[in-house]
């Protein structure tokens, strides 16, 4: 392995012609004007000299578009995060949020991570919209930070999503049980072969499945939330009004681990940290970049529409399910895989609805399903582009002349077999624990998106290039990002703190809320020490091209209705949803 350091801002060359070693590929870029420098297209920080040219960032861009296929339209986009971060945390987790910190605890809690969700998403649109590559946040760490940074990020997506699609078909199986008691052997067979499908199908089938759940599980959210409004006035023959019962008995608060204001305020982070991972997924819709259709617009678009659904979503039905459910209901206190556990349902059968229970069974199904396809893409899309800079075997480059990357598709068939330890109770056990330990990647790959988004404003200021002149800017956003970069540390450091509480010791819960932390660690100074990457200065990232190429291609992109101005409130709407 040769050493690697910055590339050097003054080589010229002109880009209408480069050797790859797969032979001569002809570009359409315009010549590089001789004012400009290496460019992000032409030079990759931290891989210089002789190094394998393979792995330069110019050839990977060059072989995405040759292999991949643009199949993504922004109406997926915009179902994509909705559909990987509504799932069992919503139908499922809010009860325990509400047990642990009260209607009033949970909410803020929620309220709070929708914040750093905010945060989160408008700094990923930005720099997705300067540069939309496969990968999303993985390859941007390695051009704005350091190539190990990426390498550790990358693997820790990969590892995470590995073990999370067994999970989710593991847990197919045990809502299965709320109807039937047949061996699941079957059933596993069939969702792997459905979700391998799927991940094998050309990318706009997965697109289309997707947005189909993604709207199910919207019209089900609107739903319940409609009916918990219903059932909290009165509105069910023989039920009475609820209002506010429960905020003044048992209280707007509940005291966790200790008494006073310390063990509410204790409540509600530990309401905060759960949050975190019913969110997870929201970050997943830049991850096929390279198969989306005008993705400098679409992306940007579809992170503003994510984010407001999502964080309108989930902020009601908290509010909603802390009317219909005191915190101190027992059944709120389960491990969350039974659908009776849902409040939505607790509340539903105390109105005399039962059927609201196979309903919603029915929902969460098909969301862990769909929360598999969605690790399927991400995963497999990130170790391709761990493949494409030879952090990863080259096997995983090939794709299928429909731009399915199936060698990476067929490792995680793979590994979707785990999923059969359900069939020993004593494995599954364990196998939850191992699943655990992934659970502060959300945090890491947060962390790692609001990092790059600050590294690549600094570096702006540096080499003198104005904000205005990203493809999509906010003004909020140099100092949003720094505040969720903070909290997200924050809170990835105190995910476990109740375990060092007296008398709260456990072993498990102590790995699995930390091991994560020296997993990426161990990752990034492996790759830092192997491929003796250096941590890009600021300028010495080569951001000109990146912006004449992004310039280029908005202009032939735009559409002319996009030019006209709307005022008063179709102008805010527009913002919102548009």
């Amino acid at each position: 392995m040769v050493a690697s350091k910055p590339a050097p801002l003054t080589g010229i060359r002109a880009k209408n012609s480069r050797a790859d070693g797969y032979g001569t590929v002809p570009t359409t870029s315009p010549p590089v004007s001789p004012t400009s420098t290496t460019s992000f297209a032409d030079a990759e920080p931290g891989a210089v000299g002789d190094r394998d040219p393979s792995h330069d960032a110019d050839l990977v861009t060059d072989r995405e578009q040759r292999s991949l296929q643009r199949g993504l339209a922004q109406r997926h986009l915009s179902m994509l995060g909705i559909a990987g971060s509504i799932g069992t945390g919503l139908f499922l987790g809010l009860g325990g949020a509400v047990h642990t910190g009260g209607p009033l605890g949970a909410l803020l809690g929620y309220a709070v991570i929708g914040g750093v969700v905010c945060c989160v998403q408008f700094a990923l649109g930005e720099v997705c919209a300067l540069m939309p590559v496969t990968g999303s946040f993985v390859r941007h760490s390695e051009f704005l930070v350091d190539p190990a940074m990426g390498f550790a990020v990358g693997w820790n997506l990969v590892y995470g999503n590995l073990l999370s699609i067994p999970s989710e078909i593991t847990a197919i199986c045990v809502l299965l049980k709320f109807w039937t008691d047949v061996n699941p052997a079957g059933f596993i067979v069939g969702f792997i072969a459905l979700t391998s499908g799927v991940g094998m199908a050309f990318v706009r089938v997965f697109g289309e499945v997707e947005f189909a759940f993604a709207l199910l599980k919207i019209l089900l959210v609107v739903f319940l939330i409609i009916l918990g409004l219903i059932i909290n006035v009165g509105g069910i023959p023989g039920t009475e009004a609820i209002g506010f019962a429960y905020w003044r008995n048992p209280g707007p608060f509940v005291e966790y681990i200790t008494e006073g204001n310390w063990g509410k305020f204790l409540g509600f982070w530990a309401v905060m940290t759960g949050a975190v991972f019913s969110f997870a997924g929201v970050e997943s819709l830049a991850m096929a970049a390279a198969e989306t259709q005008n993705p400098r617009r679409a992306i940007p678009r579809a992170v503003k529409r994510v984010f407001a659904r999502i964080v309108i979503f989930y902020g009601l039905a908290v509010f909603v399910v802390g009317l219909l459910v005191p915190s101190n209901d027992e059944r709120l206190d389960g491990s969350g895989d039974n659908v009776a556990q849902s409040p939505f349902v607790i509340a539903a059968q105390a109105a005399g609805i039962p059927a609201i229970a196979s309903v919603v069974n029915a929902v969460v199904i098909t969301s862990a399903w769909s929360a598999s396809n969605q690790s399927l893409l991400a995963g497999t899309r990130v170790l391709y582009g761990l493949a494409l800079k030879g952090q990863a075997p080259k096997i995983f480059l090939r794709t299928t002349s429909w731009g399915t990357p199936y060698m990476c598709v067929l490792l995680f068939t793979a590994f979707m077999f785990l999923s059969f330890m359900s069939l020993s109770n004593s494995a599954i056990t364990v196998f939850w624990w191992l699943v655990m330990l992934t659970a502060a990647g959300v945090l890491v790959s947060w962390s790692a998106i609001l990092f790059n988004h600050i590294r690549l404003l600094r570096a702006m200021k540096v080499q003198g290039i104005p904000v205005e002149r990203l493809p999509w800017h906010n003004w909020w956003t140099k100092y949003t990002s720094p505040v969720g970069l903070f909290l997200c540390i924050v809170i990835l450091f105190t995910s476990g703190f109740s375990v060092f509480t007296k008398g709260r010791w456990d072993a498990s819960k102590f790995v699995s809320s930390y091991l994560d932390i020296p997993i990426v660690i161990a990752a990034y100074l492996f790759w830092k020490f192997f491929a003796k990457t250096k941590f890009v200065a600021l300028d010495q990232i080569p951001l000109l091209d990146a912006f004449e190429q992004a310039e280029e291609q908005i202009v032939a992109e735009i559409e002319p209705a996009t030019k006209k101005k709307k005022k008063g409130w179709i102008k805010v709407i527009s913002w919102i949803w548009d």
